[in-house]
């Protein structure tokens, strides 16, 4: 993110509420992530210690200091989902999209294809447990999912075979 950008959104967020949070927000929407030289940049530019920024956005589960791809398909692990196959769906998201969940730096598990068209990543629950096992892509919320509804699913997404 270029500096005049960012200050540009850090005009907007001047109230000292939330300001942060609203930075970083802005920050995540314009760039799919919240790219490091930018949390200096940011750093710098507010006089608050990286240090803290990088807290915030390893804290929040809705900010990613990886790119993400075009589709996030996010599984749901929660104990009714892990109980119910949430595992065999991660196992099986692997094999289809020729990736292997590994956690980041941040603590976080999220992991991009090659050609950068999906990021598969977890969260403890959803609020869906009585459809359990659950996953999400792109705010769209399969329940009851099994591994072999996959290949349909993510077709909905562009994927091939």
């Amino acid at each position: 993110m270029d500096e005049r950008t960012l200050d540009a959104i850090i005009a907007r967020h001047d109230a000292p509420a939330g300001r942060l949070l609203g930075i970083l927000g802005e920050i995540q929407n314009q760039e799919g992530y919240v790219p490091r030289e930018t949390l200096e940049l940011l750093s710098e530019k507010l006089g608050v210690r990286l240090s803290q920024l990088y807290g915030l956005a390893t804290f929040y589960s809705y900010f990613t200091l990886r790119p993400v791809g075009d589709h996030v398909i996010t599984v749901c692990m929660g104990t009714a989902c892990h109980v119910k196959g949430a595992v065999a769906i991660l196992e099986a998201l692997e094999g289809l999209l020729g990736i292997k969940s590994d956690v980041t730096d941040d603590g976080k598990l999220s992991v991009t294809t090659i050609d950068r068209k999906f990021t598969v990543e977890i969260a403890r629950c959803f609020g869906a447990c009585s459809m359990a096992p659950v996953l999400r892509i792109d705010g769209n919320l399969y329940g009851y999912a099994t591994p072999e509804d996959l290949p349909v699913i993510l077709g909905e997404y562009g994927w091939t075979p």
